[in-house]
């Protein structure tokens, strides 16, 4: 009966969407490097989609909309996302790399935000909390990466591509069986593509929106550097390959405790205070990257993951919630994620691979930049909200 559940489905289902990215994100750039690319090359190869993904999100959002079935969409993406993880096998040179890494990357980053309406729709109605199917998916990531970490400098990096493989055909089968038979939307509410289309235009036309979208952009776009990077500075400051796995896992559990033990902190501060502490930790992590810190240092620096990205990530998914109608859901939580994980990383990333090459950690500098304008934006936020509240409880 347990294995049933919604949220236990659920948290099997970003399982195996986790294993994917825990190995995908800290490690294909040694896989690039190891076939002798430049940190520039890597660096565009990495920034493509997301760039990419500001106009493939939402036209992916609309195309997804049109099916029956939400989880439709997501196990057609996963297939596509396998089968380019495959050909990344059997082709070589930047332009065969870039294209297929473009369309894995693409197909795969879909699913996510497509799952995201599953489950809040599911957590609202049937009581339980998001965060919590989203930890078991954090969970898997850790073991992902760890396990990766530790098997790289023994088997080697074309370790990487396999476990994308295989774990994209995990993906596809878990979407299937996994993910609840949701419809897209109520036969009284079904619209047309012209009325999804102007759905997603309306919502890139109001202001709040895109400022919310910007902020969490700028904080979210942060880590690009780390992300792309993070794994070749650490090898060249001389901490052990095991102990990079490690780093990378701790900041993982961050995100753990913080879906699964986070609620009432979140329920307290609300989804503006939230982001304001999302930025602030960015801000304080990276400039302290940037000072090469010592190992024992970069734990606790790794902590602040639980708010850079975790906290920052859970304000965005309730404020887009909040400033979008739920029959534009689909289109609202895609276009978010191609600014937060889209545009705004992409470009970050784009610029990562020029700085890697010559300012090393640095280079972690330009992501304080950036998550300084997203503190800036989330402190715009929060006083529009405190300007919309004040009347309100002056009231009778």
């Amino acid at each position: 009966m347990l294995l049933r559940a919604t949220p236990v489905k659920l948290g099997l289902f970003y399982v195996a969407l986790c294993l994917s990215s825990g190995v995908g994100t800290p490690y294909i750039a040694i896989w690039f490097r190891a076939h002798g690319l430049s940190g520039g090359a890597i660096g565009l190869i990495l920034a493509a989609p997301m760039l990419g993904r500001v106009a493939t999100g939402p036209a992916l959002a609309v195309w997804a909309d049109g099916f029956r079935l939400r989880r439709t969409a997501i196990v057609i993406m996963a297939g596509v996302s396998a089968l380019a993880y495959g050909a990344l096998m059997r082709t070589s040179g930047f332009w065969p790399w870039l294209t297929v890494w473009f369309i894995a990357a693409t197909t795969y980053q879909i699913c996510t935000p497509l799952a995201d309406v599953i489950a809040l729709r599911r957590a609202s109605l049937e009581g339980f909390f998001y965060a919590q199917p989203r930890g078991a998916g954090s969970a898997a990531y850790i073991v992902a990466n760890v396990a990766a970490g530790a098997l790289i400098p023994r088997l080697g990096p074309e370790l990487v591509v396999g476990w994308l493989l295989a774990t994209g055909l995990l993906l596809v089968l878990a979407s299937a069986v996994l993910l609840p038979p949701d419809p897209v939307i109520e036969a009284s509410e079904r619209a047309d593509r012209r009325d999804r289309l102007a759905g997603a235009g309306a919502l890139m036309r109001d202001p709040v929106f895109m400022l919310m979208l910007m902020s969490v952009g700028f904080v979210q776009g942060a880590h690009a550097f780390y992300y792309a990077f993070s794994t070749l500075i650490w090898r060249a400051q001389g901490v052990p390959s095991a102990w990079i796995g490690v780093l990378w896992g701790f900041g993982i559990v961050a995100e753990i405790g913080f879906l699964w033990f986070g609620e009432p902190l979140r329920r307290r501060l609300g989804p503006e205070r939230l982001l304001v502490a999302g930025a602030a930790g960015a801000v304080i992590r990276w400039t302290a990257f940037a000072l090469s810190p010592p190992l024992w240092l970069l734990f606790p620096l790794q902590a602040l993951h639980a708010l850079t990205f975790t906290a920052t990530f859970i304000a965005s998914l309730e404020l887009t919630g909040r400033l979008s109608p739920r029959i534009h859901a689909s289109a609202a939580q895609s276009l978010n994620a191609a600014l937060s994980l889209g545009l705004i990383s992409g470009v970050a990333t784009l610029i990562s691979g020029p700085l890697y090459d010559h300012a090393g950690a640095l280079g972690y500098l330009a992501m304080s930049g950036s998550a300084g304008l997203g503190l800036v934006g989330a402190v715009l936020l929060l006083r529009r909200r405190s300007g919309q509240a004040q009347p309100h409880t002056a009231g009778p």
